[in-house]
């Protein structure tokens, strides 16, 4: 195991992989990243669609598809149910070995449907059923649709990673929509211990887009701060919901914490460190989902020690500063989720596209 990840693991800090593909589940990629000691996988429609795009793995699979079924999307969830089913039984002596803390891959609803509550139901629970694996984690968008599909998820006994949040207050709505779902788990006698979840909290996006805005402002100084501090604070926020005495009540039943995950941690800017996302968010009962790149960066020359909880006071007074140069806050924030779901939805139609085309011609070289 590389001794950067085992020591943040140490800490409490769990390494995972922010992509998939098919080599990774069929020639020995993933298998190396978890003796490296990389313990879960995370997948979106764009990881997906660079996978297929760029590999010829896919395409006996998508020849002998498209010869029985027109709909790309049908034929999309048949090959991502293979990848993300591969992947789930490679780590499922990780999930077994951490008591089905880790060991988890994501697969996510499709972008279109972020702002439509029952069909992110109907989706993420055909989703569960077509993987059948418990390791797997449904990824919903943390919309204020999605709050409310993800609290019915949770009071089904599903485990879902809520993903694409960036402001404080959502996150403590996606706190309180996981407590009410474990609560209604519980009334209606079912178990919460083999329920999981996770609360993707973007990180390096923030500092994107308030940089941009900040340098409109002429307040320099300010950049490349918001980032860290945004999730310093939404930590203390865990820490506050999880650590009272109503959530006892529910964990002495047998109920899991929904752990933190820092998403977006790859570094945009080339002026600043290609780790700063990894040194600065290292606390326990937490999660860092990295794509291959900024792994190998934090396995070559990241400082591993526990950095969260410092600087609270600092990162509440900057929020003040950001607030006094004219930064609208809740506007960044707002503006990111649109263009994060934006993001996904792109790439999944270029999927659809590529998929559609890939397919015909392929259907017609056999």
């Amino acid at each position: 195991m590389n001794e950067r990840l085992q020591r943040m693991y140490e800490i409490g800090q769990a390494p995972w992989v922010d992509e998939i593909s098919r080599e990774d589940t069929q020639q020995g990629g993933l298998q190396e990243l978890i003796e490296d000691g990389i313990v879960g996988v995370t997948s979106n429609p764009a990881i997906f669609q660079k996978a297929i795009a760029n590999s010829e793995l896919y395409d006996e699979q998508l020849q002998e598809l498209s010869q029985k079924e027109d709909d790309p999307k049908e034929i999309f969830w048949e090959i991502a149910r293979e990848d993300i089913r591969d992947a789930c039984d490679i780590l499922m002596p990780t999930y077994e070995r951490t008591g089905g803390q880790d060991g988890f891959v994501s697969l996510e609803v499709q972008p279109d449907i972020a702002y439509n509550t029952q069909a992110t139901i109907e989706e993420a629970t055909r989703l569960h059923e077509m993987v059948d694996r418990p390791n797997l984690f449904v990824k919903i968008p943390a919309t204020l649709q999605g709050l409310v599909a993800i609290e019915e998820m949770i009071s089904r006994g599903r485990s879902i990673n809520v993903t694409l949040i960036f402001s404080l207050e959502r996150y403590r709505e996606v706190a309180r929509a996981y407590i009410r779902g474990i609560k209604r788990l519980i009334e209606s006698g079912g178990d919460p211990s083999g329920v999981r979840s996770v609360a993707s909290f973007f990180v390096s996006r923030i500092d994107t887009e308030a940089d941009r805005r900040l340098e409109e402002l002429g307040a320099d100084d300010l950049k490349g701060k918001l980032a860290i501090a945004n999730a310093k604070l939404a930590y203390k926020i865990y820490k506050d919901i999880f650590g009272g005495s109503r959530w006892r009540s529910l964990e002495e039943r047998g109920a899991n914490k929904q752990r933190l995950l820092w998403a977006s941690t790859s570094t945009k800017n080339p002026d600043y460190s290609d780790v700063i996302y990894v040194e600065n968010l290292i606390g326990p009962e937490t999660v860092n989902t990295m794509p291959k790149k900024t792994i190998e960066a934090a396995m070559d020359h990241a400082e591993i020690r526990p950095t969260l909880e410092g600087g609270i006071g600092e990162a509440q007074e900057l929020l003040r500063q950001l607030r006094e140069a004219g930064l609208d806050y809740e506007d960044v924030t707002d503006a990111l989720e649109q263009e994060g779901i934006q993001k996904f939805a792109d790439p999944f139609h270029e999927l659809l596209d590529e998929i559609k085309n890939k397919g015909r011609q392929l259907a017609r070289q056999s």
